[in-house]
């Protein structure tokens, strides 16, 4: 690969990570937005917006506050994966740091999150 076609490639920052996370792979309840403001930087600050009923990635005010919270953080790209990738609960915060798997998602329990297929 030449170097300009390598310069052409390279990530610019600030870049966004945007993740979704629901109970099931078809209803997203959570979505987290994180930024990384350089290469070897942590993902900060890291928002996070929840729904009980609509699919957050169908919800206008939810698309809205977070296209606000990515022009305030001058974001450049963004990357995001296309499907959820587990559930909407926190270790630490939602059940006790160590659990294995989250209590109150049975449909996670024996799936892998970036896959979706389940597993021995």
């Amino acid at each position: 690969m030449t170097k300009k076609r390598k310069q052409k490639r390279a990530t610019r920052f600030p870049i966004a990570t945007i993740a979704f996370y629901g109970p099931d792979d078809r209803h997203a309840s959570k979505v987290v937005a994180g930024i990384m403001k350089s290469e070897d930087a942590d993902i900060d600050p890291i928002k996070r917006w929840m729904s009980g009923t609509t699919d957050v990635r169908n919800d206008p005010k939810i698309q809205g506050e977070i296209s606000a919270f990515l022009k305030e953080q001058g974001v450049v790209e963004v990357g995001c994966v296309d499907r959820i990738i587990g559930c909407p609960h926190e270790e630490g915060i939602d059940y006790p740091e160590g659990m294995e798997k989250c209590p109150m998602c049975s449909f996670w329990a024996n799936r892998d999150r970036w896959t979706g297929e389940i597993e021995e």
